[in-house]
This record gives C-alpha cells, sequence and structure tokens, in this order.
C-alpha cells in the first residue's frame, strides 16, 4: 500500500516542485509556497537540489507540533541528513549545536545560554545603543549616498557579536570576509569548507592566545577555554567548534534583518510614519518585522521514525524543511498575514524557531534592531531609497539567510 501524498504532483510522473524557491520581492515569500499551501495542505512534497524529494512544512500548527517531536532529528553528523543547498551541506559537516540532538543539544546549551540571557541582553543594551548611534552619526558626518548593510548593520551586529564572545573587534574584517563566503550566492561547496577552516584557523589561534592570558577576560570564549577546557568538561575542539557557529549565527543573521527591515519600513510609508510618531512601540514592531520577513526561512530537520500529520504519512529517513516564511504568513494563525502591521505584536511567530532548538541569541537580535531601526529613522528623518526598489538585489534562494545585498540610500 502507498504513503497518503500530501500533493498531487507526486503522482503520474509530473516533477515535484523545487524547494527552496526565489523570492520575487525581498519581503515577501516566494510566491509558488502559497500556491502549494492553498491547494494541498499545510504538509506538501518538494525536490531539492540534489534531487531528493522532501517534505516541506508550510502551516503554523503542524510546524509546531513538528518542532518539538523527538522523533524529527535535527542531527546534522547523519549521513543521509538533508541540505538545501552544495554550501549548507558544506556548513553543516564543521558546525555544532544547531545540528544536534537530545541530549547533546542541551548540554552545549546550557554552557553559552548565559551569555545570550535576557539579563545579559539587557546589560548589553546601552553598549549597543551606543554603537548604533555612533553608526548612524559616521552616516551623518559622511553624506549621503550611504549603503545600510556595511555602514550601520553589520558593523553593529559585528561588534555585538565581539563583545559577547570576546573577540578583538580589531578582527572584525577577517571573520566577515570568510562568513560573507558562506552565504554568498556563488559560493561551491568548495569555497564554504574553506571559509570554515579560515574561521577555525583563526579560532585556533585566538584559543591559543586566550589559553596563555593569566586572567580570563569577560568574554563567552575566555569563560569555555579558561573554566570548561581547563576543567577537562570540553575539548579544544569542541571550544572551537561552539566558537564558530556563534561567531557565523551572531552576526550575518542580525545584519541582514536590520538591513532588509530598513528597505521595507521605506517602502511602508504609513507604517513607518507610525513607528517614527511612537518610539515606545519599538518592541512589537521588531516582533511584526521579524515575523513579516521570516529572514531565516528553512529549517532542516530528518525524520528518525515513522510521524502521522494529518492524512500525510513522514516515513522514517524522509527530508523535512520547514519553510518559516510561508509558516509566518499563515492566516490560521495570523489575521491578514500578508499586511505589515507594526502595531500587530504577535510574538507567536516562528521567526527564531520553536522547542528546543528556537535561536539562542534571539534577545540580542531584538536589541539591535529596536536601536539600530529607532536611531536610523529619528535621526534622518528625510532616508529614502537612491536606487529604485526593482534595483535592489535579492539574495538567491539557496543563500539560506533571506534578504538583499545591499541597501543604497540617501536623504
Amino acid at each position: 500500500m502507498s504513503r497518503p501524498s500530501a500533493v498531487g504532483l507526486t503522482t503520474g510522473n509530473a516533477p515535484l516542485p523545487d524547494f527552496p524557491q526565489l523570492r520575487t520581492c525581498p519581503y515577501q515569500p516566494p510566491p509558488g509556497y502559497r500556491d502549494l499551501r492553498l491547494a494541498e495542505g499545510p504538509v506538501v512534497r518538494a525536490r531539492l537540489y540534489d534531487g531528493r524529494p522532501t517534505w516541506v512544512v508550510l502551516g503554523h500548527a503542524v510546524a509546531r507540533e513538528l518542532l518539538v517531536d523527538p522523533r524529527l532529528s535535527s542531527d546534522w553528523g547523519r549521513p543521509d541528513f538533508p541540505s538545501p543547498s552544495p554550501r549548507r551541506k558544506a556548513i553543516q559537516k564543521a558546525t555544532m549545536l544547531i545540528g544536534m540532538d537530545q541530549p547533546e543539544h542541551s548540554a552545549y546549551r546550557r554552557r553559552v545560554i548565559p551569555s545570550f540571557s535576557v539579563r545579559r541582553t539587557r546589560e548589553l543594551g546601552e553598549s549597543i545603543h551606543r554603537r548604533a548611534g555612533e553608526l548612524v552619526d559616521a552616516l551623518l558626518e559622511q553624506g549621503p549616498p550611504a549603503e545600510i548593510l556595511r555602514g550601520l548593520a553589520l558593523p553593529l551586529s559585528s561588534h555585538t557579536i565581539c563583545g559577547i564572545l570576546g573577540v578583538p573587534y580589531e578582527d572584525h574584517a577577517y571573520f566577515e570576509e570568510q562568513s560573507a563566503m558562506l552565504v554568498a550566492s556563488h559560493a561551491s561547496e568548495e569555497d564554504a569548507t574553506g571559509a570554515l577552516t579560515n574561521l577555525r584557523d583563526f579560532l585556533v589561534s585566538l584559543v591559543d592566545r586566550k589559553e596563555k592570558e593569566p586572567e580570563p577576560g569577560e568574554g563567552l570564549l575566555d569563560t569555555l577555554v579558561h573554566k570548561d577546557l581547563a576543567e577537562g568538561s570540553l575539548s579544544r575542539e569542541e571550544v572551537i567548534a561552539l566558537g564558530i557557529i556563534l561567531l557565523m549565527a551572531g552576526h550575518e543573521t542580525t545584519a541582514s534583518m536590520i538591513t532588509l527591515s530598513t528597505f521595507t519600513l521605506l517602502q511602508h510609508p504609513g507604517q513607518l510614519e507610525a513607528f517614527r510618531a511612537d518610539p515606545d512601540a519599538a518592541g512589537p514592531a521588531v516582533e511584526e518585522l521579524l515575523r513579516y520577513l521570516s529572514i531565516g526561512d528553512v529549517a532542516m530537520r530528518i525524520a528518525a521514525e515513522d510521524i502521522t500529520v494529518g492524512d500525510v504519512r513522514i516515513e522514517a529517513g524522509d527530508s523535512v524543511m520547514l519553510s518559516a516564511a510561508e509558516i509566518n504568513r499563515d492566516p490560521e494563525a495570523f489575521e491578514d498575514p500578508d499586511v505589515l502591521d507594526l502595531g500587530r505584536g504577535a510574538r507567536h511567530h516562528l521567526a527564531f524557531g520553536y522547542g528546543v532548538h528556537q535561536c539562542i541569541g534571539q534577545n540580542l537580535a531584538r536589541a539591535q534592531l529596536r536601536s539600530a531601526l529607532t536611531l536610523l529613522f529619528s535621526r534622518i528623518p528625510g532616508l529614502r531609497l537612491a536606487v529604485p526598489a526593482e534595483e535592489v538585489e535579492i539574495k538567491p534562494a539557496q543563500s539560506g539567510v533571506q534578504g538583499i545585498y545591499e541597501l543604497p540610500v540617501a536623504w
């Protein structure tokens, strides 16, 4: 007996739709996802870049159910673990924390979570706000035209994660360059592997330097080196691997989110006017932007056991991909989901994931978004695009973090 199919395209000789698909507008999900969800339901069949079939989750309720189901594995170490692109496949071979199942995942997460807690974020809030203000001042001093990604978003996020980890900020240009290769549209599997090797070598050298310091600094890596490594509870390789994933994840995603949020607000002048009029409403506004943009679009899983979801049977070994962009536009979860409403304040979005793998840096990301956007639009009230909106280049579907490559502005 054949398994129930969630999508008609899996029958006969019709080809499966590709996943992931390209956004035709930087702040809208790929239109093909909506068509699939409306025609076939919240779980559909598609095809990855290598021809492998996959289940794609497009519904909010089903996503919450599956993201806490222990039968759905996050273990990147499995030889059959799926990937949406060759570059992501290369990253999966060399990183940890994200790509682990319980209990190993929680064991590592407990070691780093104090550095990303609400309390720690509040302690860093003044520093983040001050740095954002300095960067906006530098844009004003430079004068138009300016570019938001490299002039504000990337240096703010790099400065913040350097402070968290204890990475000397003078090294930021190097790791930004290597991390950029991991998300570049042209990056091959070999390019990504080379960039990871360079990041690893950088962190090996940094760990060596920290080991030789008589007293630990205040960064997370200092704690890992002088406590966990010194006590033998973590190996040298584990410290380095943790550093790699936190260094990469800690700045590129937030930088992309700040840049795309700026573009989106400029394209919604009514919402921007409301945002400027009430700085105290920045919290709900950030939540709506996170939901609306959902730049971390693809979460990857593999079924460790058979799972039945509605009339869909996901068999052990099946690939499962979850699309946050479409999940966060589900009308069953959000009223008028395609409308940007900064007063919505809906925190049940899944932009940071859900369950044990929910993004560890979400509080830090929120703080940077609040400071960057409020200061940018309050200090430069005449901010506008310096090029037509249609000339802003969208990152490809396989880039991992969605967004735009640059944002030229004037005032």
